[in-house]
């Protein structure tokens, strides 16, 4: 699937049965700010996250992963499992 020209070189494409998303993650002080898009680029959410353990180096390599919407995400890095959460529910 190619990226729609609006989306960040760095978001990542999660695959799913029904649709798939964008992602994309970027610090904003000691939270980061996680998008999603649609396959065709529209903006369907933008909200800040938590990460949890806070070990968590958005300059270095990342995977995106199952679980992972609005609310709660999840990224793979240096063999560990992170997850972020937000408190805009």
């Amino acid at each position: 699937m190619n990226k729609p020209v609006n989306i960040e070189e760095t978001a990542q494409l999660i695959k799913g049965i029904g649709a798939s998303s964008w992602f994309a993650i970027k610090s904003e002080g000691d939270l980061y700010r996680i998008e999603r898009f649609s396959p065709e680029g529209e903006l369907e959410c933008s909200r800040l996250f938590r990460a949890e353990p806070n070990t968590f180096d958005v300059n270095h390599e990342y995977e995106f992963t199952y679980i992972s919407h609005c609310k709660e995400c999840t990224i793979l890095q240096n063999d560990r499992t992170y997850k972020f959460y937000t408190n805009d529910y």
